[in-house]
């Protein structure tokens, strides 16, 4: 009985932390898009807003402007 006395404080406080993680990640956002990530690796990558895509067109343009071809594979920045 004891026992009982001594761990019933330990699990509510454990289901306090808990619930408090809980509310914090809702508040958070952190549960508004389930779906999102899992459809964004279907779309293709030639928007000009992501970074690696920004400098791949601006080193076809380079290419082009300096010898009037596009760049080889081997001239392109790797994606890793």
């Amino acid at each position: 009985m004891e026992t009982l006395f001594a761990l019933l404080p330990i699990v509510l406080v454990l289901v306090g932390f808990a619930l408090a993680a809980l509310f914090w990640a809702i508040k958070s956002g952190q549960f508004d898009d389930l779906e999102g990530p899992a459809y964004r690796i279907l779309h293709d990558d030639d928007d000009p807003r992501i970074p690696f895509n920004r400098q791949r067109e601006q080193g076809r343009e380079e290419a082009k402007d300096g010898d009037g071809e596009e760049p080889r594979d081997e001239d392109r920045p790797s994606g890793s």
